[in-house]
Order: structure tokens, then C-alpha cells, then sequence
């Protein structure tokens, strides 16, 4: 079972960063926090393990979409789900019903079906939390509350600086974390048809199916 969002968007350059930490010297930062005089803006897709309190949060320097979310998802089976669950035919994703992995998104379902579902023989539960009831998502306060704790007060001036404030992310619980930088592109706007949703294997549930589903391997 695996807990995903996107946390919020970081601008990354000689910005202020809220919080407080101990320095000889300060650290120059600008007046302003303009998009425009942002080297990047990332996007951290974090996915935590609940079973083994770890996560992966996969930093997109492009567009937050349902095809960036699935590459995340993706890249934490080929590295770590498969390793640690070499005999899993079934993955539970807990996800907020907004977003890049929106419910009613079609590019999204259709992108587990493939990547996720047919590459890899899994059985893909998503189980939606509805609005207002992300609070409750296990990513939130176990994997980026640490996350915001640890770059407190930290101006994220590079790339690099927000990936080892992420990798350095601990807590008392045990948790641990690993990140990984995404440079790939991604394009807005890429619509499914009404065919492709035919392929999808995808079985809702008698309670609250809208938010509630699972999507099958295409064997065939």
C-alpha cells in the first residue's frame, strides 16, 4: 500500500524560505518571489510506503500531470516495490481525488492500465480520498511534514539543495527518503479516447465507485 500526492510547487533560486536556523552569516535572498526569476519550478510527486515507512519523492521540473504522476509511480515499483514485494500481484494507491491523479482523469487511469497494470502483471487498486478529506492521506503528514521541517529556513537556491534536503529527511518514527530529479517534459492537454477507454480493465466498487476501483492486468 502507497500513499501519493504532489506536494506544492517549489520555486527553485535566492528566495525566501519560511522558517528559522541557526547561521554565523545570512543568507541573501530576494525581496520578491517572482515565478519569472525562478531558475526551476518543482514539482515533488512524493509516494510513501506505509508497511515500511519510506518514501520517494520524484521532483518534475515541467508540467504536474497525470503522465508525471504514473512515471512516479512507475519508478518506485521498478526500485523499490518489486524489490521489496518480489511476490505482490496487487498494489493499493491512496490518492486525492484532485490533481494529476484526479479521479475522473482518463489519462491517469489509462496510464496505470499500461505502465503500471500490463508492464508489471498488477492488479491497481485506487481508492480516491474526496475533497476536504485529504488531511487524512498518510503522504501528508508522514512523509512532507518532515520534508517542510527539514528545509525550514533553507533557501532552495538549487536543484540539488532541495534533493539532498529531501534526502536528509528524517523522523523518530524511522522514516527514511530518497529523491530523484525528473528533467523529462511533459504536455498539457492530452486527451484519451473514447477506444482507449475500452482497453482499460478497470472494475469499479459498490461503494463510492467513483472514488473506488481497480484496474486488472490486460493478459490478452
Amino acid at each position: 500500500m502507497i500513499s501519493v500526492d504532489t506536494k506544492k510547487k517549489e520555486l527553485i533560486g535566492p528566495f525566501k524560505n519560511n522558517g528559522r536556523r541557526w547561521r554565523a552569516d545570512p543568507v541573501e535572498v530576494n525581496a520578491h518571489d517572482f515565478r519569472q526569476d525562478a531558475e526551476w519550478i518543482a514539482a515533488p510527486y512524493g509516494i510513501y510506503d506505509v508497511g515500511r515507512n519510506h518514501g520517494l519523492v520524484y521532483v518534475g521540473t515541467s508540467a504536474d500531470t497525470a503522465e508525471f504522476a504514473t512515471d512516479a509511480i512507475q519508478h518506485w515499483w521498478r526500485t523499490q516495490g518489486k524489490k521489496h514485494y518480489p511476490k505482490s500481484s496487487r498494489l493499493l494507491i491512496l490518492a486525492d481525488a484532485g490533481g494529476s491523479n484526479n479521479c475522473r482523469s482518463r489519462l491517469f487511469k489509462h496510464e496505470i492500465q499500461t505502465k503500471l497494470a500490463n508492464s508489471f502483471g498488477l492488479s491497481v487498486t485506487l481508492c480516491h480520498y474526496p475533497t476536504g478529506a485529504s488531511k487524512w492521506n498518510p503522504v501528508e503528514h508522514r512523509l512532507f511534514g518532515p520534508i517542510s521541517c527539514q528545509w525550514a529556513g533553507v533557501p532552495l537556491k538549487t536543484l540539488d539543495i532541495l534533493l539532498e534536503s529531501i534526502r536528509d529527511t528524517h523522523a523518530q518514527t524511522g522514516l527514511r527518503v530518497c529523491a530523484k530529479a525528473n528533467g523529462k517534459p511533459y504536455a498539457k492537454g492530452i486527451k484519451v479516447s473514447n477506444a482507449q477507454m475500452k482497453t482499460i480493465r478497470l472494475q469499479r466498487h459498490e461503494v463510492c465507485p467513483d472514488w473506488n476501483y481497480t484496474i486488472d492486468p490486460d493478459t490478452s
